[in-house]
């Protein structure tokens, strides 16, 4: 029996047709390499009306790439950088910001995801003392790994935070546009318009092969990344790949569209999952992710048909993820399923 992957990541999903399309169109003949093209200055194009015309962009290959490029060329190894316990930064870069850019990561328990001042304030300690790893950086997740969402009042509460301590506020937007769709609000008024400095904005868990783009609100602060992306081994010769990705994704509302398609079958799950005695929804179903309480017995079973992670080895929550080409019967024969197996003993 095959095992269905479809709730495991938004990473698991395919390619969106358009996203495809553009890659064929772009596949013939000879351009410059190294982002010298006109595919490249047309993404950049778009991705500036978004972000700001005075903002800096540039292209790497993964996510990993771009939070801890984005990070090194603002931070040097004796800054701290403080983060919630559960972002991917701590948990899932495999000790990569620390390795590369050698600076301490301070994790902060969190109910939800989300970073507060009150959180973060106790962590403040040393300035100045240089026998103290000096704070620089707040790094939030948009969406969280949580599936939660960050308010613009509450981001713009945090860089004001950051900026009057002498930090700099970073955001993993890896899933930003799911928070977006969520909100009903734009791109830019969840990251630069409320006082983000640095920016890791994610395709490909919505709808893109590969590449994420590391955008600097303050260009001073991208003086150094061409030398650091090389370094770093992120500077693709034949960028018009990634670039005409892009180009589709930000055209006709594409990342929009596929990021409530997946918020939309997170909350048709959460709403079977609710109905089903037994099963607790552990964390508020906001973008396109649902944690929920499933009995091990249950969750057993599942997993030989499902793919699925547990969010906490040692509990019994799950993480069930839903992409932009989960469908509703995808998530109504998944109910079905945690509906018979839980009456098993």
């Amino acid at each position: 029996m095959s095992i269905f992957a479809g709730f495991g990541s938004d990473n698991h999903s395919g390619v969106h047709p358009d996203v495809l399309r553009a890659l064929r169109n772009v596949n013939d003949g000879y351009v410059v390499a190294y982002g010298h093209d006109e595919y490249t200055a047309q993404a950049m194009k778009q991705l500036k009306e978004i972000f700001g015309k005075e903002s800096a962009v540039f292209f790497v290959y993964n996510g990993t790439a771009a939070n801890i490029l984005g990070l090194r060329s603002v931070t040097d190894s004796f800054h701290s950088i403080f983060c919630a316990e559960s972002a991917h930064l701590t948990v899932h870069e495999c000790c990569g910001p620390e390795n590369y850019i050698g600076a301490k990561l301070v994790n902060i328990p969190t109910a939800d995801g989300k970073l507060t001042v009150d959180g973060i304030e106790p962590c403040i300690i040393g300035i100045d003392d240089p026998h103290m790893a000096q704070p620089h950086v707040i790094s939030i997740t948009q969406a969280t790994e949580r599936g939660t969402v960050y308010h613009p009042e509450e981001i713009r509460t945090l860089a004001d935070f950051a900026h009057t301590h002498r930090m700099l506020l970073h955001m993993d937007g890896a899933r930003l546009c799911n928070a977006a769709a969520f909100l009903k609000t734009g791109l830019h008024e969840l990251s630069g318009a409320a006082g983000v400095d640095v920016l890791s904005f994610g395709g490909t868990k919505n709808g893109m092969m590969y590449g994420e783009a590391v955008v600097f609100f303050d260009q001073n602060l991208a003086k150094n990344f061409e030398f650091i992306r090389k370094q770093g081994m992120q500077l693709t010769s034949k960028m018009r790949y990634i670039s005409a990705q892009f180009s589709a994704f930000l055209s006709n509302d594409l990342w929009l569209r596929n990021a409530l398609q997946a918020n939309e079958m997170a909350q048709l799950l959460a709403e079977q999952l609710r109905s089903i005695p037994g099963i607790e929804i552990s964390q508020e179903v906001q973008t396109n992710m649902v944690y929920a309480v499933i009995p091990n017995h249950c969750i057993l079973r599942l997993q030989k048909q499902y793919y699925f992670h547990r969010f906490n080895e040692r509990t019994c929550e799950v993480r069930l993820m839903c992409s932009f080409t989960t469908q509703p019967q995808d998530v109504l024969r998944f109910a079905e399923a945690i509906r018979k197996t839980i009456g098993e003993k």
